[in-house]
């Protein structure tokens, strides 16, 4: 195990002692979605998205890439000005277990879930984002910074998570397997727009498995 890794379970056991407890129809889904071995945001990004809306406090937020819907919810609880929130899934089998979910939980009146591909139905949106999450295919987020931009406020804020991929992205593109390399080029594709473009201001967070947190100018 490399040091920074061993730091960084040492760190998050540590703060676990000081977080607040979800909401336990939250927990609920949270621990369905780990026995379930489906990927949810790590509570390093819980936290932080937590702290994040409550400052911000975006009317309308778009997700791309719900999976069974917990991070739509962990945001929808943390954002005491929450108007809309838009999420896409593609993959079938979460977007049953999503719909549930958010049919039970206390802001279904509050979410509008699409299904299909996210690369399409982004341009079919009406209206202005405070805030987009992008947590979907890694090889499309250039695509997806594309097709969002024209839907942000002035202002809002784009997050795009798993951004260090598991500090792949800290390594040269020759020392991974063909498999990865894809991925690796377009992240970093990804964070060549948002920090060498003069519109944005854009930080990479050591949160989670990698936050880029992006402010539109």
């Amino acid at each position: 195990m490399r040091a920074w890794e061993e730091m960084d379970e040492r760190f998050e056991r540590f703060m676990q002692k000081y977080e607040s407890p979800l909401p336990e129809w939250l927990q609920k889904i949270e621990r369905q979605a780990e026995e379930d071995e489906v990927p949810i945001i790590r509570r390093s990004t819980q936290r932080y998205l937590a702290f994040l809306l409550g400052i911000i406090r975006p009317g309308r937020i778009l997700e791309i890439g719900s999976a069974v819907g917990f991070s739509a919810l962990l945001m929808a609880n943390f954002d005491p000005s929450l108007e809309e929130l838009v999420t896409i899934e593609n993959y079938e089998p979460r977007i049953v277990q999503a719909k549930e979910n958010f049919s039970n939980s206390p802001f279904s009146d509050k979410i509008t879930f699409l299904t299909g591909d996210a690369s399409k139905l982004i341009s079919t949106l009406e209206g202005r984002f405070d805030l987009v999450f992008i947590d979907a295919a890694k090889g499309q987020y250039p695509e997806y910074l594309k097709l969002v931009r024209p839907l942000m406020t002035s202002g809002g804020v784009i997050l795009a998570d798993n951004i260090l991929q598991d500090g792949f992205l800290l390594m040269p593109k020759e020392a991974l397997c063909r498999r990865n390399r894809t991925i690796h080029k377009r992240v970093r594709e990804y964070l060549d727009m948002v920090c060498r473009d003069d519109q944005y201001i854009t930080d990479v967070l050591p949160v989670g498995d990698g936050l880029a947190m992006t402010r539109i100018l």
